[in-house]
């Protein structure tokens, strides 16, 4: 029951506090994968005195996935979420918007955490506390990646100043929602990042 609700609401993509609850959650799960792993060769030595058996064979595939979690564990551990002070200001704006959190695009090059993303029919705008973000570079990211879905003409825009990045969340408040197109764009944003 605890595990349910340490992975509430608040694991779903996009959602405030995603980032957080997805490191523990990937930790939590590689511990397992490699308890499991570790419990089936201890079990085969002791039943037959022998590291060569059955469930050795078993233990070690068994750690592909484990092994394959820990990669996913190592990712996530390297981003953090929105800060809760910056969350919170955003929180009290985006009232009427349909806002992302915690979102990290990654590229060859580069990975861009954003800690916020707010979109308005052709308009995307977005916040980090990364004062070193390549805005350019993730304006092209991101540009290139809703081309290839059909998304053309949008506006792309990252905010490093909290205040400034307020200020345009209130000026999208003006904008047409165009909803379906609104949609769309989050559909693939959610589906290009990590």
């Amino acid at each position: 029951m605890q595990l349910k609700r340490l992975f509430s609401t608040s694991s779903a993509k996009g959602k405030r506090g995603y980032l957080d609850t997805q490191k523990k959650y990937e930790v939590l799960r590689t511990l397992l994968y490699f308890a499991v792993s570790a419990s089936l060769f201890i079990a085969g030595y002791l039943q037959t005195g022998e590291k060569a058996n059955l469930l050795t064979v078993v233990a070690v595939l068994g750690c592909l996935p484990a092994s394959k979690s820990a990669v996913s564990a190592v990712m996530f551990l390297r981003f953090k979420s929105c800060g809760r002070e910056a969350a919170e200001v955003i929180a009290q704006h985006e009232e009427g918007l349909r806002g992302l959190y915690d979102m990290v695009f990654t590229s060859y090059k580069k990975n861009f955490v954003i800690g916020h993303l707010a979109v308005r029919g052709g308009t995307l705008c977005g916040y980090s506390e990364d004062p070193k973000l390549q805005e350019e570079e993730f304006r092209k990211h991101i540009d290139h990646h809703l081309k290839m879905d059909g998304h053309k003409d949008v506006t792309i825009k990252v905010f490093t100043d909290r205040e400034k990045y307020v200020q345009r969340l209130e000026q999208l408040k003006a904008l047409d929602p165009e909803e379906r197109r609104t949609e769309a764009i989050i559909a693939t944003l959610l589906s290009v990042s990590l």
